[in-house]
C-alpha cells in the first residue's frame, strides 16, 4: 500500500479517537513512510523464503548463523511504527496520554483528582 493510503487511514483513525491535530502532520507522514517501507520489506522478505535465521560467510571465510537483515529491518519498523502510533494517540496508553482521560471498560471514567474536586464542591 502506498504512504497516501496510509496516511488517510492514520488520519481517519486519529479523527476516530480524537487524537487528530494539524501539528502532527509530520509525524503522520512519517509513519506512513515508515509503514509503505515495511510492506516492501516484508514482501521482499516472503521472496527471499521468510527464513529469521540465515548463514553468513564473513570475509574471512568463517559462516555463521545470524539474523536476516530483512528480518531484523522488519523488527526495527514495527518498532517505530508502535512508537508512532503511541505518540499520535492509537495505542489505549497514547489515547490516555494525549486525552487525559481514564478509560475504563470502553466508558470514560472521571480521574480521581477530578473525582476529589467534585466530591468537595457537593458537600
Amino acid at each position: 500500500m502506498k504512504a497516501s493510503t496510509y496516511r488517510k487511514r492514520i488520519i481517519a483513525n486519529m479523527k476516530s479517537v480524537g487524537t487528530y491535530r494539524l501539528e502532527f502532520d509530520k509525524a503522520i507522514g512519517e509513519m506512513a513512510n515508515i509503514c509503505e517501507d515495511m510492506d516492501a520489506a516484508r514482501e521482499r522478505f516472503r521472496e527471499e523464503g521468510s527464513e529469521i535465521i540465515i548463514s553468513y560467510t564473513n570475509k574471512n571465510g568463517s559462516t555463521n548463523f545470524v539474523k536476516n537483515p530483512l528480518y531484523l529491518a522488519i523488527e526495527g519498523m514495527q518498532a517505530s511504527i508502535l512508537q508512532y502510533s503511541r505518540e499520535l494517540g492509537l495505542t489505549p496508553a497514547g489515547l490516555k496520554k494525549l486525552s487525559g482521560e481514564n478509560m475504563k471498560n470502553g466508558k470514560e471514567e472521571a480521574s480521581p483528582f477530578a473525582k476529589l474536586l467534585e466530591s468537595m464542591g457537593s458537600g
